[in-house]
């Protein structure tokens, strides 16, 4: 394992190798014929990374995310801090219930174009996810009420979201990409990662891809 890039990424107390070493784009597919809603994410080299499974019947949204599909190693939880609110935060702990940090929708302006806020584990805010074009959310909306097109509207409206710095510099691309049932997401590195920020987008992300899916 290279213990540089885990002490320029990552805390030297968590282990999350899983998530270490990481080649983009970075593939998060969902498996479809399942009543839960979960997804195995891999890397440009076929590697899983993680198996993201939300969990049924929670008042509160929880998710958690394992290390593959046995779900015989549990990495972090991501937990809502309310029960169906717009403004709800996601807190995201590692092993033993430590704080990694948080994923904040922005209220009512993400009913119109999605938008969050990540936090790191000071509770300081480092990164926005925004919706690129929210004219793509209304047209696939649109193509879904109409009988045969709505069946291939997966294919041919796909939002993609930027990852930005408060500075206004481009990380990462996160993008539905076209399939069959939105079951298709790929993040993409745009620049070099500060410290932390890895962990957080890739965590971020994850959480954002099973609230993104059921908007369409």
């Amino acid at each position: 394992m290279n213990t540089q890039l885990i002490l320029s990424n990552h805390n030297k107390m968590e282990t999350t190798h899983h998530l270490d070493n990481v080649f983009y784009p970075y593939d998060f597919r969902f498996r479809i014929g399942t009543i839960h809603n979960d997804f195995v994410a891999k890397d440009a080299t076929g590697n899983t990374k993680a198996f993201v499974k939300q969990k049924l019947f929670k008042f509160k949204e929880h998710v958690e995310v394992f290390s593959d599909e046995s779900r015989s190693e549990r990495l972090y939880d991501i937990r809502a801090d309310k029960w169906l609110d717009f403004n709800t935060t996601y807190t995201i702990t590692g092993s033993n219930d430590r704080h990694m940090g948080r994923l904040a929708r922005k209220g009512w302006r993400s009913l119109w174009k999605a938008s969050y806020e990540l936090y790191n584990e000071k509770d300081q805010q480092d990164l926005v996810i925004q919706e690129k074009n929210a004219w793509v959310k209304v047209a696939d909306s649109v193509f879904c009420e109409i009988p045969v097109l709505g069946l291939v509207s997966g294919y041919l409206f796909n939002p993609s979201y930027t990852v930005k710095r408060p500075d206004g510099t481009l990380v990462a691309t996160f993008t539905k990409q076209a399939s069959f049932f939105g079951r298709k997401f790929q993040l993409n590195q745009d620049a070099p990662f500060n410290n932390g920020e890895e962990l957080r987008i890739q965590l971020g992300v994850m959480m954002m891809a099973l609230l993104e899916r059921r908007r369409g």
